[in-house]
């Protein structure tokens, strides 16, 4: 996985200032519950969300990678790929159907650093 950096700092400013206006977006929402789940030890890498539906339910489908960088953050990232499937997440208007991780690489030189991409799909409540 290649990470563009200026991309990378653009989308954290962007998801920034959507967490500080009074109607945060479903997202941004669920940005701030998976780093509160990583215990503040993740940063964020990527985001993308494209439309999802059925014959009965629509909302959206999201990806999303951090990076966990040092061995106190390691740890946390072990808590977190265990954590995240049965985790309740509180976003108002939306149900999460489905959290899984999709990919996780550990490298341990120069300093461990455990990368994770996850995917959960967000339902609309009626």
């Amino acid at each position: 996985m290649q990470i563009d950096s200026h991309a990378t700092r653009a989308m954290q400013a962007t998801a920034k200032s959507a967490r500080g206006r009074q109607g945060r977006s479903p997202w941004a929402r669920l940005l701030d519950s998976l780093i509160e789940l990583a215990g503040g030890h993740a940063e964020l890498l990527s985001h993308a969300e494209r439309p999802w539906a059925s014959a009965t339910f629509s909302g959206t489908r999201h990806t999303a990678a951090f990076t966990f960088t040092g061995a106190e953050a390691v740890e946390a990232a072990e808590h977190f790929i265990v954590a995240l499937p049965d985790h309740e997440f509180a976003i108002p208007g939306q149900l999460v159907a489905d959290a899984a991780v999709i990919e996780a690489r550990l490298d341990m030189l120069p300093v461990p650093t455990f990368v994770i991409e996850v995917e959960l799909l967000l339902l609309d409540e009626m």
